[in-house]
């Protein structure tokens, strides 16, 4: 049904254009963005893991930002979402406090990623910190829960703890754990008080139907109208179950062949939409045979 928080909806994780020296290609950043609000996003997420966002400097990251501002000429209700995230918590406060003086909608931060099994306590500080030095009011933070990267999860205390300390400024939770189990129980826990997207685009149906606001994913880069047809017809009540059968079976083909980035990458420009940008190194691009053949696995059960 419909959610009620301004940032519900369907996101991009979307991709970074890169030239082939690795750096940002600032000059499309808004072009690509006029691409996704035109094939059904109400926003994008800016550097998160398939943007690449850990692998560029914060200065790499506020030029990315600086290069979307330009897409709310055409479309000012497009909502800009960026990672903000490091395992520094001076560089976190640092980053996200300049995403909010340059106008962003939301951050996105993963937890301190480099000591594992943090108490929650610990966890509790590292956020109250970055929250109440670079979050302005009516500002909002997410949660980044990816653990099977960060090895760093967020345990639905600590969710609690957060949002009873903050309950403005704490939104809620970025959902990458693939985990349709904890979906739900984030559901049963917190209703729509938590701001809830889903970043695996298998589960939004399911997600929706336990109080979620929407999804962020990669596949958002190419196949958002079926997202957004999932979410729309939430929004009126219904579950379209065909759509979401179509979503099932791509992302079971997308997954078929890491890293996102390089694939999102390669499709978009074999599919003739953008020039083939770069990922940047610890990522390869993938072998030309394996991006046909993900090419025909997605296009035998959508329109890519």
């Amino acid at each position: 049904m419909s959610h009620p928080h301004r940032l519900a909806g369907v996101y991009a994780a979307a991709i970074t254009p890169t030239r082939p020296d690795f750096s940002p290609e600032l000059a499309v950043v808004a072009p690509f963005l006029e691409f996704l609000a035109g094939r059904g996003c109400h926003g994008a997420l800016l550097m998160g893991t398939t943007g690449e966002g850990p692998s560029f400097s914060p200065r790499e990251r506020l030029d990315v930002l600086r290069a979307a501002l330009p897409i709310r000429a055409n479309h000012p209700g497009f909502r800009l979402l960026l990672g903000t995230g490091t395992p520094s918590l001076e560089e976190t406060i640092a980053l996200t406090r300049a995403a909010f003086e340059l106008g962003v909608d939301g951050v996105v931060v993963l937890p301190p990623y480099y000591y594992k099994k943090p108490s929650d306590a610990g966890l509790f500080a590292w956020f109250s910190q970055v929250l109440e030095h670079a979050v302005p009011a009516g500002g909002v933070l997410l949660g980044y829960h990816i653990p099977h990267l960060t090895g760093v999860p967020f345990s639905l205390d600590l969710l609690e703890r957060l949002k009873i300390a903050f309950p403005d400024k704490f939104c809620g939770l970025k959902d990458s754990s693939g985990d349709a189990n904890h979906g739900r129980a984030l559901g049963e826990r917190f209703g729509e008080a938590l701001v809830v997207f889903t970043g695996n685009d298998r589960l939004l149906s399911q997600a929706l139907s336990h109080g979620a606001a929407g999804c962020i994913t990669a596949m958002g880069n190419l196949l958002s109208p079926y997202l957004r047809r999932v979410w729309e017809a939430d929004q009126c009540g219904e579950a379209d179950e065909t759509t979401q059968a179509t979503l099932d079976a791509a992302r079971s083909a997308f997954d078929s062949y890491p890293p996102a980035p390089a694939l999102v990458k390669a499709l978009l420009a074999l599919k003739g939409y953008f020039p083939a940008w770069s990922v940047r190194p610890p990522l390869l691009p993938i072998p030309a045979e394996q991006i046909q053949a993900a090419l025909a696995e997605l296009t035998a059960v959508a329109d890519v």
